[in-house]
């Protein structure tokens, strides 16, 4: 076994690069400050050559982590660092990984990004379509992106009937919010009047978050969330989902908010429909095209989904992402980023 070498403060950025690079990983026992300014020169010093496709982009990407994941920090059986100058990173800890079993080492790469999560929790991330602020978790994915949000709440509700005159005489008693992730959709479908909702995610941490965010917004007694494999029980006169947008292998626990293997949850979501929409009922699926631009998905390969799931498509709405990356910082995604635009899919069973 190769153990961890201990370093200090003396180390330089170049003697560093150079050890990891032959295999070595580095535990910190210097000043925390001074490792995470170790942690930045390292990375200026990373060259990432230019990638022509997606799958070199995400090779190289794995590279640049692996080497910036070899610097080490320890926690104490309390999650404590006992380091010159580290923050209080206990609860941080806790929420993201449980009660602790004892001393452990973490990369500090992933220690920063844990404290982060941990104040987008505590702060929360206010959405202008929900009026409120939503509480992210560690693993679950953040409503950073809003345009999927305002979608959903822009969208015209279904009828009970689709030959109904008054929509609005026929509300929607029942949706069902797949992947439901913080609940957000969730509880922007309760905010619009829906009667009742039931949101599933798979993911343990999920679940937990989209219940607190619920509690939070007063509308726990109108949203009811379970986990499941995507569909409860039942049928619902509308079901909404929002999956990972990319069909590629998650390599990492955030990787699942954004990576959809074989697209097997937009598969599983589109064929389970026949057999969880009520007759008159409509389906939301929003998706980015983001894929389609990678060269990972077509729009025909997309359409054919549909089909093969006995659905019909009666509408679809459009919106061009605003979040930074959409709009600059370069890197080899950014023409694809620039392309993108996310759409509300509206499928009935043919």
């Amino acid at each position: 076994m190769n153990y961890p070498l201990v370093v200090t403060d003396a180390l330089s950025a170049d003697r560093a690069l150079r050890l990891i690079r032959q295999g070595q990983q580095l535990l910190w026992q210097g000043d925390y400050q001074q490792a995470k300014q170790l942690l930045k020169a390292i990375d200026r010093r990373l060259k990432t050559p230019p990638a022509k496709t997606f799958h070199q982009y995400r090779s190289h990407q794995a590279r640049r982590a692996g080497i910036l994941n070899s610097i080490l920090i320890a926690l104490d059986e309390q999650y404590d660092v006992k380091l010159r100058r580290a923050p209080d990173v206990r609860l941080a800890c806790l929420e993201a990984y449980g009660p602790a079993t004892g001393p452990s080492t973490v990369p500090l790469r992933e220690l920063l990004g844990v404290v982060s999560a941990h104040e987008w929790r505590r702060r929360g991330i206010h959405l202008d379509a929900l009026g409120a602020r939503i509480h992210p978790y560690y693993g679950v994915f953040a409503p950073t992106r809003s345009e999927y949000v305002d979608l959903v709440a822009a969208a015209e509700l279904p009828a009970s009937s689709p030959s109904s005159s008054d929509r609005r005489s026929n509300p929607v008693e029942l949706a069902f919010d797949i992947g439901t992730g913080t609940g957000v959709l969730a509880a922007i479908l309760a905010r619009r009047g829906v009667g009742r909702v039931i949101a599933t995610d798979t993911n343990p941490r999920a679940v937990a978050c989209a219940a607190d965010n619920l509690r939070r917004l007063g509308l726990d007694q109108r949203v009811d969330v379970r986990r499941t494999g995507l569909f409860p029980a039942g049928r619902a006169e509308l079901i909404v989902c929002n999956p990972p947008w990319i069909p590629a292998r998650p390599v990492s626990l955030l990787d699942h908010a954004v990576y959809d293997e074989d697209s097997r949850m937009l598969r599983g979501f589109l064929s389970g429909l026949t057999d969880h929409l009520t007759p008159d009922g409509e389906a939301w699926l929003i998706l980015s095209d983001l894929a389609e631009h990678l060269g990972l998905r077509t729009r025909a390969d997309l359409l054919a989904l549909f089909t093969r799931a006995g659905l019909v498509l009666t509408g679809r709405t459009d919106v061009r992402p605003t979040h930074p990356r959409s709009t600059g910082g370069g890197g080899p995604l950014q023409e694809a980023r620039a392309r993108e635009i996310t759409s509300l899919w509206r499928l009935r069973v043919t």
